[in-house]
């Protein structure tokens, strides 16, 4: 997917392309982890769907909960959960900032070698 060290720098354009690409797939992970928490929040804390998605959107962002939570599986679902949202929230920003981190790294390489 990316140039090896011993290749020229990538276009511009395709630069582009691979990062619209990446946003493409971090916003998919992070709206998968979404959908996971709302249905979570709805099936076991027996909230509204409005509710849910209120409730993991807030803990998808690092917020914290609104709600409290009614039962002993709920708040296993929580938990849970805000540890995943940890996990996704750093897969997303690893996804997003893959080609930008590669494309500083190989532009610095490319000038040591000219040295």
């Amino acid at each position: 997917m990316y140039e090896r060290h011993d290749q020229p720098l990538a276009s511009r354009q395709r630069f582009l392309r691979r990062f619209l690409l990446n946003l493409l797939g971090a916003i998919c992970l992070v709206v998968s982890a979404l959908i996971i928490g709302v249905l979570g929040y709805h099936y076991y804390a027996y909230f509204s769907w409005i509710d849910s998605l209120l409730n993991a959107s807030m803990i998808l962002a690092g917020m914290g909960p609104v709600d409290l939570l009614p039962n002993v599986g709920a708040k296993i679902f929580a938990s849970l959960y805000a540890l995943f949202s940890g996990v996704v929230f750093l897969g997303a920003v690893g996804v997003l900032f893959a080609p930008l981190f590669h494309r500083f790294l190989h532009r610095f390489h490319l000038d040591l070698d000219n040295d």
